[in-house]
């Protein structure tokens, strides 16, 4: 069997997220800055269904995490995984698309570990949101 190499990992991990964040739904045409490969399951290997495309914040706030705090219980939770769990049923926007909310406990703890909803990424959704290009209607579940 013939291993991919690590070009045509990359080149499938963008498109099989279509250019965008699967955590968070940033896309890569927005932002004009290169996605990150991100392992969904630290120090485990290379494989198509332990990585995932995500944006710089969500990807450096998740460092080397699995789990975070459910704010709303205050119990740890697994972080989404966008090879296991359909994002919707974790997630939804609020606020016209300014902000993420989570649905569950894993999409709560999700969005707190990844500071998905900091200040200065709210700030850019809103001129996202002006020139109609946010939140991403594109992509899929």
């Amino acid at each position: 069997m013939n291993e991919l190499s690590w070009a045509a990992i990359v080149r499938t991990v963008h498109e099989r997220a279509n250019f965008c964040c699967e955590y968070c739904h940033t896309c890569q045409e927005i932002i004009g800055h290169a996605m990150h490969v991100e392992h969904i399951e630290p120090n485990k290997d290379n494989s198509l269904d332990n990585l995932c495309l995500a944006c710089a914040n969500c990807n450096l706030s998740k460092a080397q995490a699995t789990t975070g705090i459910d704010p709303q219980t205050d119990e740890i939770s697994t972080l989404f995984h966008p090879r296991k769990q359909i994002w919707s049923e974790h997630f939804q926007w609020i606020d016209g698309g300014l902000r993420l909310m989570g649905l569950t406990s894993v999409g709560r703890a999700t969005v707190v570990r990844l500071k998905i909803n900091m200040d200065r990424v709210i700030n850019a959704r809103a001129f996202w949101i002006a020139i109609g290009v946010h939140p991403p209607t594109h992509l899929n579940d």
